[in-house]
Order: C-alpha cells, then structure tokens, then sequence
C-alpha cells in the first residue's frame, strides 16, 4: 500500500513569489500582431505568426517573428522596409497572445479541462485554476505538483484543494513560463 502512496509530499513547496521583474512578452506561434507603419496605411496590416514562426506583410516576406519581442520585430520590419521606402516608422502590436510554446502553462491530470495556457507575468496558481475550471471530482489537488522548466524542472509541492475548495489564499503561488501543473486521481 505504501507504493501507492503519493510522493508529492517529499517535495519543498512552490515559492510563493516566482516574479520575473525583467520579463519582456517573446512572440510565438498563433500570436497575431498589428504592425503599423506610420504614414504608410496600406503597409499596415494584422498578420498570424504562422506555425513555423514568421510573418509575411506587403513588401516583406518571411520575416522571423518567433523567439523576439515586438520592438524586435518592429525594428527588422523598418530594415527591411528601407531598401523600398524612406526612413519607415513602424510599430508593432500584439493583438492574440499564444506565446512560444517554451513559455506556456501547461496543466494536466485531473483538471476540469487541462489544458496549456500562455504565461502573464504575475499569473497565479488560482488564475490557472480559474482558467481550468478547477479540478474534478477524482482529483487529488493537495498532492498535485509543479514541474519547474526554468529551474531545471525542479519539482514543488502545490496545494490546489486548500486554495479552491477551502479558500485557503497562502497556497496560492506565482507562476513562471513554461511551468507544467500536474495534478493526479485520488485513491479512495
């Protein structure tokens, strides 16, 4: 019986702050931006990052769009714009955010609805739930864990029961992009 047992609590607990303060948004696949250039209206244009990470707009072609932040792509954008036009201003927005696929929240098991999320920084482990709709009934939410991608996929013990069920505010914990939730079935 003892092999059945859960082993999350050998685990430390998820820091409660995991702030990334220099943290820029990193354009990937899905993602939609608005690239504007001034004073040249049919140059704008709202294109898709396409799966294989770049961007296609009136005079420029298979742009590299993934990986870089949006001040990024718009300087490129005005590179290459300047061999065909003068001095071009652009600026581009994201408008969907999917981001890169090393940076989303992935959640597993006994969810509601698991499913992968993109990263906000100062997203929480109670906005993940939300966004999940919860657990379900087989859930064993206070032995569920969080695998750790920036850290080498270090491996911390989350309390996810406590925090919805229970309200319990100091299980909740920050997220960091590319963490993977793991929450796994209960045994009765």
């Amino acid at each position: 019986m003892a092999g059945c047992a859960s082993t999350s609590s050998s685990l430390p607990p998820a820091p409660v702050s995991a702030a990334t303060p220099g943290y820029n948004y990193i354009v990937g696949p899905g993602d939609t931006l608005s690239i504007v250039v001034w004073r040249n209206p049919e140059l704008s244009q709202t294109v898709p990052v396409r799966p294989d990470g770049k961007v296609s707009t009136p005079l420029v072609d298979e742009l590299v769009a993934q990986g870089k932040t949006s001040v990024e792509i718009a300087r490129d954008v005005e590179k290459a714009l300047s061999k065909l036009v003068r001095d071009p201003v652009v600026t581009v927005i994201v408008t969907n955010f999917v981001g890169p696929y090393s940076e989303q929240i992935r959640v597993v098991g006994e969810a509601a609805k698991p499913q992968f999320l993109p990263y906000k920084q100062k997203m929480t482990l109670l906005d993940v739930m939300i966004a999940v709709g919860g657990l379900t009934d087989f859930a064993d939410g206070n032995s569920a864990t969080i695998v750790r991608a920036s850290e080498g996929d270090k491996r911390y013990s989350v309390r996810i029961k406590d925090l919805i069920k229970r309200g319990d505010i100091s299980a909740n914990v920050e997220m960091k992009p590319g963490d993977v939730i793991i929450i796994p079935q209960g045994w009765f």
